[in-house]
Order: structure tokens, then C-alpha cells, then sequence
């Protein structure tokens, strides 16, 4: 993946671009994916568990050192228990906020000031690095078609791939036709932590269910 080590909810934010958030449903659009890729980076590193079902941060003190992370991780810790496919929509507009904060940050976009009806003053993102973003997704639509093996695909590009497939982030690419390359992607996303299966599973459903119902 190109320019550098960027986590995967800021991966996911940026491929929700085509090349902007559609109007209506931009926050719908942008908010399930981020939320899915912060849930799943945050299992990866065994820092989000799962307790029948539920996730369950492991300790009260552990950090990553990322803001988008560490604040999942105090809202989980401070909200009533729910289910994996609960988190990838509730309050899923606080994870957003804080991507899009680190991407302004880091260069990736640009706060387009405007006025609404010439008076009420309104701040809109816009992608900056447009190049990076495509270079982002096209590689992403690289890893989902093939033929590159899965094996040789590093665990977070799988999880990418994977995520932004089941959402449905890739103009022109329809999951179902990648559905047997995402099952691989998704395996390959937790390879090092194989118990990690149903939850990458019920994270993707839930966010496959989230897209479909967009309008």
C-alpha cells in the first residue's frame, strides 16, 4: 500500500472517497467502514476480546499510542456491553471524527470553507492527496481480483481489501462475484491470531448489511 504506515479505519476512510463522499448518506457511507477497520485493527492486537460474544476491551489501561484506537477503545470501556456488529454502527460518528481529524492532520485532506444560502458559515473535507488515494485503491482492487496469492498478501492489506469489498467501497467490483477471495482475505487478515475468525466474520456481515442498506 503506498505512503506509508496509515492504520486501517484511516485506510478505509480514504477509499470511501470516489473521489467524495455521496451527498445524503455521506456520514452512513464513511462511518460503518472506519468504525469495522478501527474494530478489527483493535482485535488484531488482542486489545478488543471477544466474551460470548461481546466485545470486551482487555484492561482498563492498555493504549496503542493512536488517537482513533485509544478513543475506541475509552468508549467501549465506558458504554453498556454489545455485540461486535453493535459497535460498527453505534456512535460510529465519534470514530469518523477522529479519522478525519488525523487525516487533515497528516495531509491526506483539506477543510473547504463555504457559506450555506451566503450567510451561515460551513466546513466540508475534501480529498488533498488525490494520487495517493487512487494509487490506495487501485491496489486494493489488485489484492481483491488476484491473481496474487493470498499468502503473499501482508495481514492489514488483507483486512483493507476484505472490509472496503464487503462494504462496497470499490466502484465496479460486485463482493459477490470476490466472494470465495474474501473468505481467503479474511482468513489471511487474522492469520496470526486465527481465533479471530468469527469476529473479522461478524464485523464484515454487519458491515455488508450496513451497505446494502444505503440508498
Amino acid at each position: 500500500m503506498p505512503d506509508g504506515p496509515l492504520s486501517l479505519p484511516a485506510r478505509l476512510c480514504l477509499l470511501a472517497w470516489a473521489p467524495a463522499p455521496p451527498a445524503g448518506t455521506a456520514t452512513a457511507h464513511l462511518s460503518g467502514p472506519v468504525r469495522a477497520g478501527a474494530l478489527t485493527e483493535l482485535a488484531r492486537h488482542g486489545l478488543l476480546v471477544d466474551q460470548d460474544g461481546i466485545a470486551t476491551p482487555v484492561d482498563l489501561d492498555s493504549r496503542t499510542g493512536d488517537a482513533v484506537l485509544d478513543g475506541l477503545l475509552e468508549l467501549v470501556r465506558e458504554s453498556c456491553p454489545h455485540r461486535w456488529r453493535t459497535w460498527v454502527t453505534l456512535y460510529s460518528r465519534v470514530t469518523l471524527d477522529a479519522v478525519r481529524e488525523q487525516l487533515l492532520a497528516e495531509g491526506y485532506l483539506r477543510v473547504e470553507k463555504k457559506r450555506v444560502l451566503g450567510v451561515f458559515p460551513s466546513a466540508e473535507y475534501a480529498l488533498e492527496r488525490v494520487a495517493a488515494v487512487e494509487a490506495l485503491r487501485e491496489e486494493t482492487r489488485q489484492i481483491l481480483r488476484g491473481p496474487r496469492p493470498v499468502a503473499g498478501v501482508c495481514e492489514r492489506d488483507a483486512a483493507v481489501a476484505m472490509l472496503a469489498a464487503s462494504a462496497e467501497l470499490l466502484p465496479g467490483e460486485d463482493a459477490g462475484a470476490h466472494e470465495e477471495r474474501v473468505r481467503e482475505l479474511a482468513e489471511r487478515a487474522v492469520a496470526s491470531a486465527p481465533g479471530l475468525g468469527e469476529i473479522v466474520d461478524e464485523i464484515r456481515t454487519a458491515l455488508a448489511t450496513t451497505a446494502t442498506a444505503l440508498p
